[in-house]
């Protein structure tokens, strides 16, 4: 047994759709966030930077005892995972593999359509992780820069935001049966983009397949929390308004949660938190 917390990182408030999942399927475990909402969205940013920034993320959860790591922002798995995995000595997970593994055993047709952000899209990763599992497969991969910001500003459920995910998924609307929500943040959106694309197509949440990942890993490692019921309440980090952050994880996650703020640059001089009140 290992009751250290796990740790998740995210560009701002995506990763709480992965933190729902855990805590709907391993109940018991602990757990740390670390949100990077004063920069995000990460995904337009040049690789090298996105690469500074997650380490940074990283070397925080490093400081909060953390058990494992799991990357719950696709854009940084697909920059920075094979990396950060390869230099610590826990187990460190990432969202595209268990995505992509599932798009497969959903889709009737073969034809797999991939929404991410930009970077994400242009690092071609789940295209790639999907052909070497299936080489049969069709993908179709669409950049899709302005859903990261309707979820960071909590628009989820505005007329401006239907507007733009009507627009953006129309290329994709017939072509795909099975579709890859390639970015955390988009299943804040869920409900959106299940209407533009039709109820015959099979939403793929990254997120919450990566769960099953990490249920499995704990196992392995035997580094499950004791199962005694978890008393303690989640702490989630932010680099920007804890105010809004928590108006979005209060929403999402439907439960009582401890959101202070963290200057990552402080972080070296051993200052910079700072509780929400």
């Amino acid at each position: 047994m290992d009751n250290r917390p796990i740790g998740f990182l995210d560009s701002g408030v995506g990763g709480l759709t992965v933190v729902r999942e855990l805590m709907r399927q391993l109940p018991y475990e602990e757990i740390v966030y670390i949100g990077d909402s004063a920069r995000a969205p990460y995904g337009p940013r040049p690789a090298e930077q996105i690469r500074e920034y997650t380490w940074e993320l990283v070397q925080f959860l490093l400081t909060q005892n953390v058990k494992m790591i799991v990357f719950a922002c696709n854009t940084a798995t697909a920059v920075a995972w094979e990396e950060v995995k390869e230099k610590l000595d826990i187990p460190v997970l990432g969202v595209i593999l268990p995505g992509s593994s599932a798009a497969i055993k959903s889709t009737r047709s073969g034809k797999i359509g991939i929404i991410g952000t930009p970077m994400t899209i242009k690092s071609d990763i789940y295209r790639q992780k999907i052909v070497s599992l299936a080489p049969q497969m069709t993908v179709l991969s669409l950049s899709c820069p302005k859903f990261a910001p309707l979820v960071e500003s909590n628009e989820m459920a505005s007329s401006v935001a239907k507007k733009v995910v009507y627009e953006t998924l129309a290329s994709l609307v017939g072509k795909v049966d099975t579709l890859v929500l390639g970015c955390t943040h988009y299943p804040l959106l869920r409900p959106i983009i299940q209407n533009v694309m039709g109820p015959e197509v099979k939403l793929i949440d990254s997120g919450a397949e990566c769960v099953r990942d990490v249920s499995v890993l704990l196992n392995y490692f035997q580094i499950n929390h004791s199962r005694i019921p978890n008393q303690s309440i989640p702490v989630f980090y932010t680099t920007a308004s804890t105010q809004s952050f928590r108006e979005i994880a209060m929403n999402w996650l439907n439960t009582d949660i401890d959101v202070r703020h963290v200057d990552l640059q402080a972080q070296d001089e051993g200052v910079g938190l700072e509780n929400d009140g």
